[in-house]
C-alpha cells in the first residue's frame, strides 16, 4: 500500500532557483510627502515648545497654544501629529503662520542633533537601560511604546 500511495502522488519537481540580488543596492530612498510634512510640523512644534518653556510658560497647554498659533483646532493638531495627512492648503497655512517660506514643510531635512533637553533624556534613558536586567529593559521599552502609542 505504501508503494502504491507514493506512485499515485504527483511527481514533485525541485523548486526553481531564483537569481539572488540585493534589492537595497538597486533601490533609492523614496520621499514620502506625508511623512516629510509631519516630521517638519513636529519640528516646528518642538521649536515652539522649547521657546515657550525657555520663556517660563508651563508645559501644560503648549499643544493647544501651538494649534492656536496655526489657527487650527487642538483636535486637528492631534490628528496631524498621529496620522492625518497635511494637505497643500494646510501646509501653506502652517508655513505662513509659523514664518516659514512656502514649500518649507515639503523639504526633507537631515535629523537635527538633539536639543539639550533631549540629550539629557537620552543620557538618563541609557543609564536606566544599562542599570537593569532584561526584564527591566522589556518593561522600560514597553512603557515608552505605550507613551508613544497614547500620543503623549
Amino acid at each position: 500500500m505504501g508503494a502504491d500511495c507514493k506512485e499515485s502522488l504527483p511527481h514533485r519537481q525541485p523548486p526553481a532557483t531564483i537569481a539572488s540580488f540585493n534589492v537595497a543596492s538597486i533601490t533609492r530612498p523614496v520621499s514620502n510627502p506625508t511623512l516629510t510634512r509631519r516630521q517638519n510640523a513636529l519640528s516646528l512644534f518642538q521649536d515652539f515648545a522649547e521657546k515657550a518653556l525657555a520663556a517660563g510658560h508651563p508645559p501644560k497647554g503648549l499643544e493647544q497654544s501651538f494649534a492656536a498659533t496655526l489657527q487650527i483646532s487642538p483636535s486637528m493638531w492631534s490628528q496631524v501629529k498621529s496620522s492625518r495627512p497635511i494637505g497643500d492648503k494646510l501646509a501653506r497655512q502652517i508655513e505662513a503662520l509659523s514664518g516659514r517660506p512656502a514649500g518649507w514643510l515639503d523639504v526633507e531635512r537631515a535629523n537635527a542633533s538633539p536639543s539639550p533637553a533631549e540629550s539629557a533624556f537620552l543620557e538618563l534613558a541609557l543609564a536606566a537601560w544599562r542599570a537593569t536586567n532584561s526584564a527591566g529593559r522589556r518593561a522600560l521599552r514597553g512603557h515608552l511604546k505605550a507613551i508613544v502609542a497614547a500620543g503623549a
